[in-house]
C-alpha cells in the first residue's frame, strides 16, 4: 500500500481518455503507478498518451471508435495483449445530444446509445471475466447527476446515464463475493469539451460555472479505491441536485430540468 492508503501498480484501462474527465482519470492512475491502456476515437489520444508517459508508466494507446462493436473488441484485444488482468477499468467515454428529440438527427441519438450504453455493456462484459478470475479489481462507470432525473432537450443523454447508474449498482451486487468492486462516478457540469460537442453552449447548463475535471477525476479515483458504490463528484450543488432528483416526482424533476437545458435558454 502507498502512504496515502491506495495501492500502486497494476494495469488501468481508461476510455474517453483524450481530454476532460477521462484524461484526468488516466493521469491520477499514472500518478499512483498504474500502467495504462487509454482509448479514444480522436487523434488527441496520442498527445495525451505522450503526456501520461512523463509519469514514468507504460502507456498503450487504442485509437478506436467505442460506439462500434469492432472498436470495443479491438480495445479489449489490446488490453489482453498486455498480459495481465486489469486492476481498474474506467468506462468513461460518452457523448451528448442537445435539442428537441424530433428536431435532432436520429443517427446522433443512436450513436449516443451505442457509445454510452451498448459500448459500456460490451466492454464490461469483455473485461470482467479476467478481473473475476484474478479475484481483485475495480470497475468505474462515469454516470452523472443527470441520472437522477429525466432530461428534456437531453432526453437520450440523461436516460443513458440513468442506465449506467442502475447497471453499476446491479453489477456491484452480483460481484460482491468476487473481489471486484463497481463504482458509479456522478459528476455535475464539468469544464470539459462536452458542452461544445453536444451543442449546448447556448443553454443555461452550458453557461453555468463548472467543476474542475481534475477534482472530479480524483473524487472518482478515491471512491473506486475505497470500494464505494457511487460518488457525487464536484461541488456541493451536485449533491443537492442528486438528492432533489431522488425525492421529486419525475414529472416535477423533468419540468425543473427543462429551463436549464432548453436551447437558447442561456441567451440574454
Amino acid at each position: 500500500m502507498a502512504e496515502d492508503g491506495f495501492p500502486r501498480g497494476g494495469l488501468a484501462v481508461v476510455t474517453g481518455a483524450s481530454s476532460g474527465i477521462g484524461l484526468e482519470l488516466a493521469r491520477v492512475f499514472a500518478e499512483h503507478g498504474y500502467d495504462l491502456v487509454v482509448a479514444a476515437e480522436d487523434d488527441a489520444i496520442s498527445e495525451a498518451a505522450a503526456a501520461l508517459r512523463q509519469e514514468g508508466v507504460e502507456v498503450n494507446v487504442a485509437q478506436v471508435d467505442l460506439a462500434t462493436r469492432a472498436g470495443v473488441e479491438e480495445l479489449h484485444e489490446q488490453v489482453r495483449a498486455v498480459g495481465v488482468a486489469p486492476s481498474a477499468v474506467a468506462i468513461n467515454a460518452g457523448v451528448g445530444v442537445s435539442g428537441e428529440f424530433t428536431d435532432t438527427a436520429l443517427l446522433d441519438h443512436l450513436r449516443l446509445v451505442e457509445l454510452n450504453v451498448v459500448g459500456a455493456v460490451h466492454l464490461a462484459h469483455l473485461v470482467l471475466p479476467a478481473m473475476i478470475d484474478a479475484g481483485d479489481g475495480g470497475l468505474l462507470f462515469t454516470s452523472s447527476v443527470a441520472a437522477t432525473m429525466p432530461g428534456p432537450y437531453m432526453s437520450t443523454y440523461n436516460a443513458s446515464k440513468a442506465f449506467l447508474l442502475s447497471f453499476a449498482e446491479a453489477l456491484r451486487v452480483e460481484l460482491k463475493d468476487s473481489g471486484v468492486t463497481v463504482t458509479a462516478l456522478m459528476p455535475g457540469p464539468t469544464d470539459t469539451e462536452f458542452f461544445e460537442r453536444a451543442g449546448m453552449e447556448d443553454t443555461k447548463l452550458g453557461q453555468m460555472k463548472k467543476d474542475d475535471p481534475a477534482e472530479v477525476a480524483r473524487d472518482g479515483f478515491d471512491a473506486l479505491m475505497s470500494g464505494k458504490d457511487h460518488v457525487v463528484a464536484g461541488s456541493p450543488k451536485n449533491r443537492l441536485q442528486t438528492a432533489a432528483g431522488k425525492v421529486l416526482p419525475e414529472k416535477v424533476a423533468a419540468a425543473a430540468h427543462a429551463p436549464m437545458s432548453k436551447p437558447g435558454s442561456g441567451e440574454k
